[in-house]
């Protein structure tokens, strides 16, 4: 078996500028990003050394003028791969390749990261976003393992055309393309509980962004990247995702709804990393953003948000933190506030109050909502709100004999149920 060089550009690259070592490119880019203007920019060996294997990743724009700027060379030229390809050569293919094409989320095409006549018309950019609305419309009904595929396959379109577009075209094909991605990990993260593969989606949705140049966008992508960490109780992982969020919020001048959201993530984030006091300062302060409101509109794909959402957020805060008279007030509101298109929404309201009754002692309850909840599911699936049934369940244990949860243990584990989470 031969030996993999990995990326012999970069290192060469590295040594010919004077950097005789990782560390020493990492020291170098840490201190020119300041002077090139770019804030709070800061690389370790490890990512050097990711930058040298055989496959090394896409750096994010900012990387890229700092790199150009130190080592006079392209990305290209410096032996990266964007994730649209390269013009008029094959990379080559590896093992680790042939495994990320044979995935859902790779893209299964190599196209040009640039190109110097635009072979597609002007009106690409609005036609490829006007799909993108339309998927993004469809995911409160379509079940998610049917809508992903088409979502992926729309956005390996909108990675070959991206190189055969001129600017303002190509920033509003980017900017699509970037939602399409972001839609896509929604759905492997929430729907899907794939984190791992969500999280190589979310980040095509950030370089897209970045192509794109719109911090708004990579601001939620980012948000959303939080998710993952803080689910896994990766506090620290999750906080710095959620510095970086806020930090392009600023830049693009994000509007109440989005920073109002952005507590809300971290809330939950502090949530789940068993932080909860913390969490309900910051829906506190979301709270209160939402009053103020401001002058700058809410993007039309921030669709997931509302002030009924953040109270959703703040029924399972009070409900961790052992607030229950609290969470039963706040989740029964949102239960009756919840448009009657929020489905997915309604099954993990339902797991909180059933999980608002069990903490309670009140197994009864618990059960009718647990019961509820399964019912919806029967009809949209979504599996964070199958996980809180799951964790309603195993908190009934010191009830488990008695009929009720029997009843609800028959519905939980009939075979459509059973085959249809495994399945999934």
């Amino acid at each position: 078996m031969s030996r993999i060089a990995g990326n012999t550009r970069l290192k060469a690259a590295r040594m010919a500028a004077g950097y005789n070592s990782q560390q020493a490119l990492a020291d170098a880019i840490t201190e020119a990003a300041p002077k090139l203007g770019i804030r709070g920019l800061a690389v370790g060996v490890r990512q050097i050394r990711r930058w040298e294997s055989a496959t090394p990743p896409w750096p994010q724009p900012d990387v890229h003028r700092v790199l150009i700027h130190l080592l006079g060379q392209s990305m290209e030229d410096l032996g990266f791969t964007p994730p649209w390809g390269t013009e008029g050569r094959q990379p080559e293919v590896t093992g680790s390749d042939i495994s990320r094409r044979r995935r859902p989320g790779a893209l299964l095409t190599s196209v040009p990261a640039q190109s110097t006549t635009a072979t597609q018309p002007a009106t690409v950019g609005k036609d490829f976003e006007a799909v993108t609305r339309s998927h993004r419309h469809l995911y409160w009904s379509v079940a998610p393992a049917t809508l992903h595929p088409a979502v992926m396959e729309h956005a390996r379109l909108g990675c070959a055309l991206l190189p055969e577009t001129a600017n303002p075209t190509r920033r509003i094909l980017a900017a699509a393309l970037a939602e399409s991605y972001l839609l896509a990990g929604r759905i492997e993260f929430f729907d899907l509980r794939q984190p791992d593969q969500a999280s190589e989606t979310l980040l095509r949705a950030l370089q897209a962004a970045g192509e794109a140049d719109d911090p708004i966008l990579g601001s939620a992508v980012l948000a959303h990247m939080a998710f993952v960490p803080g689910w896994a109780g990766d506090r620290d992982a999750a906080v710095e995702r959620m510095v970086a969020a806020r930090t392009y919020a600023r830049r693009g001048s994000g509007s109440a709804e989005l920073w109002a959201w952005l507590d809300a993530v971290e809330a939950e984030c502090e949530t789940r990393c068993g932080n909860p006091r913390t969490a309900l300062q910051l829906i506190s302060h979301a709270e209160d953003t939402l009053v103020a409101d401001s002058e700058h509109p809410t993007p039309l794909w921030m669709d997931w948000f509302s002030s009924v959402r953040l109270a959703a957020f703040k029924g399972n805060t009070q409900l961790k933190a052992g607030h229950l008279p609290q969470a039963r007030e706040t989740l029964g509101q949102v239960l009756e506030d919840l448009p009657p298109t929020a489905d997915k929404q309604r099954t993990v309201i339902l797991g909180d109050l059933a999980a608002v009754e069990a903490a309670d002692s009140r197994p009864e309850e618990a059960c009718r909502y647990a019961t509820q909840a399964l019912d919806q599911l029967a009809i949209t699936w979504y599996a964070t709100g199958m996980d809180r049934v799951r964790e309603v369940r195993r908190t009934l244990a010191p009830w488990q004999n008695e009929q009720c949860v029997r009843d609800l243990d028959d519905r939980l584990y009939d075979w459509g149920t059973t085959v249809s989470a495994l399945q999934r």
